[in-house]
């Protein structure tokens, strides 16, 4: 006759499971213990007679058994069998979070819940509409291939697979250094360089050594959604201001800096995210004039600076005031964003401290990837990529403007940017029901409300155009004037 905890054990036992069984039995018998069924220096049923109980093999329940007592929960104690373990406490816990085999369906601890509306695009079939990312199809596979290679074996070679300086490769550091030098004008050497996981990974480690829990940040009342929330996530302040077709309302950022204790300003200044436009010059010194007068940070994140189809790119605002600026940069748009590399610049006692963030949460980069896209730099395929991605861009971007012209002409108002990967588009129904109707149709795409920061900002969708080629566009855009014509 069996026992009630054999019977229960028996009851948990599934061979369809994609757990093994031993490790199911494994579970259950620590569940058990756990809740008191089986109490210190109660003796278990030999292999063969539980094995026969669970109708297994009987070399299954002695693995189990094994590894049971290899980790202190069973003992084994002469001829008399197998026992739980005589040390641990006789009183149960308490009934378990889950039952086993069950999966975390829950938790029992207080913790931070994700926000109801993800910062990700939705996954899912249909056609995705992103917010300016470059079409990964383009770089060369086997140039990249190539490049990983190399990198590994000079890795290899010079016993450099190890634990490493948390600022990055020391190749691409140099070779990011050298491109802004000559190609952003920005005063800077290897030493003012870290390289992180992406842009978005550079925002929050400089927003850490930044400000406190209660300090405020200055953005764009439309802006970049995750910067929002990471603000938030350190306990900052976030206080939206005005922005218009030349860029950040200077006036309202005095207003805010002389009534707050404002410690940063977070800007996309060559290509504002979402809107495209671009900060001017006069604005541009106003800004860093207040910012020294207030001892505030400008964080300035340039995040396709390589992609500029009109005249030459505005020069960023850290080449001739790097004392105020923390500058973002990314690989993302240039090669992939697959491969998570950006970089920082900034004053070399700032990057230390961010190096000491990046120890904590980090511990070194991957620098198999950051001396694959050193190389890739060095040998001039970055180069050679950039030319034909940008003949690329620049047809598509004329593509989709016809596009949007011919099928949503009556519907939306639009300027052809400057620069970047994406449209601003302003819809003169409601936008809220566009994108339900947009959605229906099968387009994946950022709602209009991530991009704002607060409730009185211009509403607006921000359509990619360089990850799509024009058959793709054509159905996308096709989709979305289905939605903006509907009843």
């Amino acid at each position: 006759m069996l026992r009630p905890w054999q019977v229960t054990l028996s009851e948990r036992i599934d061979p369809e499971r994609g757990t093994p069984i031993y490790m199911q039995i494994i579970h259950a018998l620590i569940r058990d213990i756990e809740t008191g069924r089986l109490t210190s220096g109660t003796f278990l049923p030999s292999s063969r007679e539980l094995a026969g109980a669970l109708g297994v093999n009987r070399k299954t329940v002695v693995l189990a058994y094994e590894d049971l007592i290899a980790q202190g929960w069973l003992s084994t104690e002469g001829t008399r069998g197998t026992m739980v373990s005589r040390s641990l406490p006789s009183s149960p816990s308490g009934e378990p979070s889950v039952e086993a085999g069950a999966r975390f369906d829950q938790a029992l601890y207080r913790f931070a819940e994700a926000p109801d509306r993800p910062l990700a695009l939705p996954g899912g079939k249909g056609i995705k509409l992103d917010e300016g990312a470059p079409d990964g199809r383009l770089f060369p596979a086997d140039q990249l291939a190539r490049a990983y290679r190399s990198a590994i074996s000079r890795a290899s070679r010079s016993n450099r697979l190890q634990y490493r300086d948390p600022r990055g490769s020391e190749g691409l550091r140099e070779q990011v250094a050298e491109m802004l030098r000559t190609q952003r004008g920005l005063p800077v050497s290897m030493e003012n360089i870290c390289i992180t996981r992406g842009s978005q990974n550079g925002l929050f480690l400089a927003l850490q050594v930044l400000i406190e829990p209660g300090d405020t940040v200055i953005v764009e009342e439309l802006t970049y959604e995750p910067a929002v929330a990471a603000i938030r996530a350190l306990g900052g302040k976030v206080i939206p201001v005005g922005l218009d077709e030349e860029g950040i309302n200077v006036a309202e950022v005095e207003e805010c800096c002389r009534r707050h204790a404002v410690r940063a300003i977070f800007l996309t200044p060559h290509h504002q995210f979402p809107t495209t436009v671009a900060l001017r010059p006069e604005r541009r010194l106003q800004l860093l004039d207040l910012a020294r007068q207030f001892g505030v940070a400008i964080i300035e994140d340039d995040y396709d600076h390589e992609f500029h189809f009109q005249s030459q790119p505005l020069l960023p605002m850290a080449g001739y005031a790097p004392a105020q600026v923390i500058y973002l940069g990314s690989m993302s748009k240039l090669l992939l964003p697959a491969l998570r590399i950006g970089y920082m610049a900034a004053p070399e006692k700032v990057i230390d401290a961010i190096a000491h963030r990046v120890s904590l949460t980090d511990g070194m980069g991957n620098t198999v990837t950051e001396d694959a896209a050193a190389e890739l730099i060095r040998s001039g395929e970055v180069r050679r990529h950039a030319r034909k991605a940008w003949r690329v861009y620049s047809e598509r971007r004329e593509s989709f403007a016809r596009l949007l012209h011919e099928h949503l002409g009556e519907h939306c108002s639009f300027a052809v940017p400057d620069g970047g990967l994406a449209f601003w588009l302003r819809f003169s129904g409601d936008l809220d029901l566009i994108e339900a109707r947009a959605r229906e149709q099968g387009l994946r795409f950022a709602s209009h409300r991530s991009f704002m920061a607060r409730d009185t900002a211009a509403k607006g969708m921000r359509l990619g155009f360089a990850s799509l080629n024009e058959a793709e566009a054509e159905r996308a855009i096709a989709a979305l004037a289905v939605a903006t014509r509907a009843d």
